[in-house]
Parts: C-alpha cells; sequence; structure tokens
C-alpha cells in the first residue's frame, strides 16, 4: 500500500525557484521506520547550499529532496519499532543524507534512528526551530570546546539560527558571548538575546574589538560559521591556548588557517552528536532541560505559511533580513 503526500523536490542545481512542490508516494514503513506527518519545518543554510551545489556533497539530480529539521507528528511505524508510537510528537535528528531523506514534504519516511521526542509542551513551529541550531551549539561548544563559566566566547553570524542559539548556551554556562554582525541593525537585538558585546563587523575590526573587549587577553574559544579567509583573521581575537571551531562554510574562499600560536582548531559536524543514540540522548536532555528552565528560548525570526511558499522562504533566508530561524508552517 501507498500514501501519495505533496513533497518538494528540485531536478537541477539553482536559486529557490527550481524547488518545486510534487505528489510522491510513499510506501507503508517498512522494519525500522517511521512514517511523520509534517507540521513546521525549520530552514537551515546547508539546505539552500545543496540547492545551489555548494554544500560538501551534491544531490542526487533529478527528484532531490532536501531539509533537515521538521517537527511533527508519528503517523505509522513499522515492524521492530519500540520508540515512537502513532501520535507521538517528534522532531527530525538531522543525521541523514538530505537528498534521500530530506524532510520538506507532508508525510516523510524516516529511520527510527532519524527521530527524536519533542520536548514536551513546545508547539510545532518552535519546535522546528530546536533541534539543530542547539545541538550545533552545545556540541561544539559544551562538548568540542569544552565551554567553563568566564570564557569569553567569540561567536560570528550570531543572528543566525546556530548563532542565537549559541548565545544562550554561551550564557547558560556562565560565559561571555561576544557577538559579531555585518550591520549595526542587528546590534540591539543581539544584545536583547544575551550578547554582552557586540561587534559590528562593517566598521569595526572583530581581532582589535574582541581584545579590547578582554583586556588585551583575547577569546578563549570562537565559534565560526563563515570559514574562508576570515578563520584567519580571527586569529588575531584569540587568547593562548585557545580553541577555534569552524561549523559552517558560508564562504565560498577555502579555509586559511590562522598564524596565531599556539591555538587549537576543530572542524565540527552536527553529526558529532546526532549520529549515536547516547549522543542524541543527552543533547535532547540539554535542550528539554534548558526550555524548561528558560535559559534557552528559541528566537523564530519568520513564520512562512504553506509548503507551496518555501521558495519565498529560501529567498528570505538568504536576503539575511532576520534573526534567528525561518519556520515554514504547514
Amino acid at each position: 500500500m501507498t500514501t501519495s503526500a505533496r513533497t518538494v523536490l528540485f531536478h537541477e542545481l539553482g536559486g529557490p525557484d527550481v524547488l518545486t512542490v510534487e505528489e510522491v508516494e510513499l510506501p507503508d514503513p517498512g522494519p525500522g521506520e517511521v512514517l511523520v506527518r509534517v507540521e513546521a519545518l525549520g530552514l537551515n543554510r546547508a539546505e539552500a547550499m545543496l540547492r545551489a551545489g555548494t554544500y560538501y556533497y551534491r544531490p542526487t539530480l533529478p527528484g532531490s529532496r532536501n531539509g533537515y529539521e521538521a517537527a511533527g507528528e508519528v503517523a505509522a511505524v513499522g515492524t521492530g519499532v519500540t520508540s515512537f508510537a502513532p501520535g507521538d510528537p517528534v522532531l527530525t535528528a538531522a543525521n541523514f543524507n538530505l537528498s534521500s531523506h530530506g524532510v520538506y514534504g507532508e508525510l516523510v519516511l524516516l529511520p527510527e534512528t532519524a527521530l527524536v521526542p519533542r520536548p514536551a509542551g513546545i508547539d510545532a513551529v518552535t519546535a522546528a526551530a530546536v533541534w539543530l541550531t542547539y545541538t550545533t551549539a552545545y556540541g561544539a561548544l559544551v562538548q568540542r570546546a569544552g565551554l567553563t563559566a568566564g570564557d569569553h566566547v567569540l561567536i560570528t553570524g550570531a543572528s543566525s539560527g546556530v548563532g542565537t542559539a549559541a548565545i544562550q548556551v554561551a550564557r547558560r554556562a556562565g560565559a561571555v558571548p561576544i557577538a559579531t554582525t555585518r550591520t549595526e541593525a542587528k546590534r540591539r537585538a543581539l544584545l536583547d538575546l544575551g550578547a554582552e558585546h557586540v561587534i559590528v563587523t562593517g566598521h569595526e575590526d572583530a581581532g582589535e574589538e574582541t581584545r579590547r573587549l578582554t583586556g588585551g587577553r583575547g577569546a578563549d574559544i570562537v565559534l565560526d560559521a563563515i570559514g574562508g579567509p576570515v578563520l584567519r583573521e580571527l586569529g588575531a581575537a584569540v587568547a593562548d591556548d585557545a580553541t577555534m571551531i569552524s561549523y559552517g562554510w558560508l564562504s565560498e574562499q577555502p579555509i586559511e588557517l590562522p598564524r596565531t600560536w599556539p591555538v587549537t582548531v576543530h572542524g565540527y559536524s552536527n553529526f558529532t552528536v546526532t549520529a549515536t543514540a547516547d549522543g542524541r540522548r543527552r543533547a535532547a536532555r540539554y535542550i528539554g532541560s534548558g526550555l524548561g528552565d528558560g535559559t534557552l528560548r528559541p528566537v523564530v525570526g519568520e513564520v512562512v505559511d504553506g509548503l507551496d511558499r518555501i521558495g519565498d522562504a529560501h529567498r528570505l533566508m538568504e536576503s539575511n533580513r532576520h534573526t534567528g530561524k525561518i519556520v515554514v508552517r504547514l
């Protein structure tokens, strides 16, 4: 037996206009599989990069799917599934190939291991803004960098979903978040979200400002979303024995390592957290407790209504006008 569902596909590389909504036939869940009815989608830069052909792997064309992050409800389960039952609210764990398992659709069929329980009391739109942003910030800062109270943390591209989450993760640990943004217009919003300081890179030098703000010492941790030559330039902002983490590739230029010494540079992938059951359990506990005590507050910058407006949502994401996460509500 099969089920028909409206699904976003693309058949060629390009801009948002290549995304089309089509009817796709889905079989009943097989062993270890779960059918999820999607209520909301959280957009990520990786999806725009996949669509354009600039992600670290290429989509399978024609007929590529897209989308890492969805909040929804279990519609049906296959044999052997023990963690979920029909009616359970869930989130996707963003630990799969976008081209084959992307979640832009009314219904999606996923392995049981690609789902986590939705935090209690969280609506679908808010939930769609939670998982990937906070697991990236938590995994990079807490697990990889060993974030502790008093650390100065320099966060580039801080108005993004991960950037706003990283500000909150740093504050939750008693650290001092220093945010960068390209325009003055976003300074107030980042301060209101908890940034201790904001550097506007359009007219301030990130290295000089960070050293001034830290009394000449520099940042203990750098969380960078841009890559390219920016990573080398940020070397001027770090303390001795600092940890620099590159988790994004917004620059299309090759990464240039800093000349500062000693400093530890890590590349970071969210699969570090989401690939194992224990990693997902720990991350879910961290997020759930943070949402419960109010120290983590997902920032939804824009809500776009309807799967047919997925192209508009991508255009908005690429305009960089928003702060926080863009969510598509089905």
